[in-house]
């Protein structure tokens, strides 16, 4: 059967009918998720998905154990992740496509993640299950059912870049630092979720929802290469963190789209960072 063509980062619900109506058969992983409420994605899901699609739980499946001092929404495990891949029924070369309803900053961890994992034919659907539904797709209810693969998924060379708390606070001001959560949150004015207010000394804000447009799609290339050169700093040189390194990986999806590849993903995000009270904290 024919597979979906995946020669960018993101794919149109549009260019996703068409193929699945010519009889491709990528993996579809619902990543909704509320952090107010960790059910309501699975529900959610019950309710209505993509046809065929299963769903991947931010707390569950796109995350590792919790220590109080690794952040909110540690990676797994390299191990552990490759058993989910497959628990999932992610195979070497299956083309894999990742949504969720809000806004793409689940389903970008997934992306990222899969890239983490070696797995380079993964797509983010621009636009989501709203786009999806306005654009006819039709939608299945129930839970999800995956059919696991045969072994753990087999990991090849990570194609994307990490780094961790030790490391930047080494680097802080040799490194363009993107914060990606809302300015409010990045000037210490209120911390819903995290121990302390603040950002990370020298971190610029860099709202992850600025990517989109008013539809919920990501903007132009163009105009996001635009906002990202702004900056000033060769990709490989911007640092991108929020607050548990989920909605960082939307500005690194971004700077993919914008053909700006390289960027470097702080995991542990500002909720690591903050859990230590030795290291430094900027306010304003």
């Amino acid at each position: 059967m024919p597979d979906i063509a995946l020669s960018t980062p993101l794919v149109s619900p549009e260019h996703l009918r068409a193929a699945l109506a010519a009889g491709a058969t990528p993996l579809i992983i619902d990543c909704g998720f509320d952090l107010a409420d960790v059910g309501a994605g699975e529900r959610a899901f019950a309710e209505g998905h993509l046809p065929r699609a299963v769903h991947a739980h931010l707390d569950r499946d796109l995350a590792g154990a919790k220590t109080g001092r690794n952040g909110r929404h540690p990676l797994p495990a390299r191990g552990d992740w490759a058993a989910t891949l497959a628990r999932l029924g992610v195979t070497r070369g299956r083309a894999v496509v990742v949504y969720d309803a809000q806004g793409g900053m689940y389903a970008a961890r997934a992306w990222w993640m899969l890239r983490w994992a070696g797995h380079d034919a993964v797509s983010v659907l621009d636009g989501g299950l709203q786009a999806w539904k306005a654009a006819g797709g039709a939608l299945e209810a129930g839970a999800s059912a995956p059919v696991a693969a045969a072994g753990p998924y087999p990991l090849g060379t990570s194609l994307v870049a990490a780094t961790d708390a030790d490391a930047l606070l080494k680097s802080l001001g040799r490194v363009t630092l993107l914060d990606a959560r809302a300015g409010e949150r990045y000037r210490g004015e209120v911390e819903p979720l995290d121990a302390r207010a603040g950002h990370i000394p020298g971190a610029r804000s860099r709202f992850f929802k600025d990517n989109l447009d008013a539809q919920g799609r990501f903007r132009p290339a163009a105009e996001l290469r635009a906002a990202f050169e702004a900056f000033g700093a060769a990709p490989a040189q911007v640092v991108h963190q929020c607050g548990s390194g989920v909605t960082a990986c939307h500005n690194l999806l971004a700077m993919e789209v914008a053909g700006l590849p390289g960027a470097v993903l702080y995991p542990g995000s500002w909720s690591e960072w903050s859990s230590d009270p030795g290291r430094p904290v900027a306010v304003g």
